[in-house]
């Protein structure tokens, strides 16, 4: 019998990850303590909605909650590119990096200041590591050739294609690609023979997508994914909601850990 793989999955969420991103990892370690096994991050870095890098901390003076999210290089990368493809605007650096004494501690500022990337995904897996959260849990992300060149094909999915200079995601539907321009407008990109490597799969067909590749043997969800998933795409999995954290939508800016 093979060991566990516990399996978690999220987009990049900021330059500090969403409380709930933590109680999924404390779970898949509690679950780890129990079972043995190892523990998968699966990123969906493959996703193009900005509001899922945008960061709730709450200033220490005001009390009051205040919002950060990177600043990207254009407004074709903002509405249409995948997070892995997002870069950062000159400038947002040092203007988030005078906001951010009052609103964490030295040492997250200090963090902050030694991530050099210029690359939205890059940046919170790298911030994330120097956390210290994702010691012993493997990354794998949606966005490598590599993986999606593993996995099944799907008939619900996402096409990344070049587009006005920038990579953009665009959804297979009725025999073309459309990019989603707000209310009930799309654009038509022109999509030739897309390969595999081009492919990420909607909301709808992305677990078994990734169980094709990863089979997991415990999937650790949170209160609303729970509720999404279809299960019967991967019946073998234990499915598993992540434990209570309070305040669950703001970020989680600490680097003491209680596993």
């Amino acid at each position: 019998m093979s060991d566990p793989i516990i399996c978690l999955g999220q987009q990049p969420c900021g330059i500090f990850p969403n409380r709930f991103v933590y109680a999924k990892i404390k779970t898949a370690r509690r679950l780890q303590s129990e079972l043995g096994g190892s523990i998968v991050f699966f990123l969906h870095d493959s996703d193009h909605d900005s509001r899922e890098t945008s960061v709730a901390l709450t200033n220490r003076h005001s009390g009051k909650i205040e919002r950060i999210n990177f600043e990207v290089s254009n407004a074709i990368q903002k509405r249409y590119s995948p997070l892995y493809c997002k870069t950062i605007r000159p400038g947002w650096r040092k203007k988030t990096r005078r906001c951010l004494p009052n609103l964490v501690d030295r040492e997250l500022v200090e963090l902050f200041d030694s991530v050099k990337t210029d690359n939205v995904t890059e940046f919170c897996i790298e911030m994330y590591r120097k956390m210290g959260l994702l010691d012993g849990v493997e990354i794998v992300r949606s966005s490598d050739p590599t993986f999606r060149e593993k996995a099944i094909d799907v008939d619900d999915y996402f096409v990344d294609t070049p587009y006005e200079g920038e990579i953009v995601r665009a959804r297979y539907r009725n025999g073309g690609y459309f990019i989603y321009k707000g209310g009930d407008r799309y654009i038509e990109v022109a999509v030739e023979n897309p390969s595999k490597s081009q492919i990420s799969p909607t909301r709808d067909t992305r677990l078994r997508w990734m169980q094709s590749v990863i089979h997991c043997t415990q999937y650790v969800a949170g209160e609303g994914e729970i509720r999404y998933l279809n299960k019967e795409d991967a019946p073998e999995i234990e499915y598993v909601q992540r434990d209570f954290i309070d305040r669950s939508g703001e970020a989680y800016a600490e680097c003491e850990h209680e596993w």
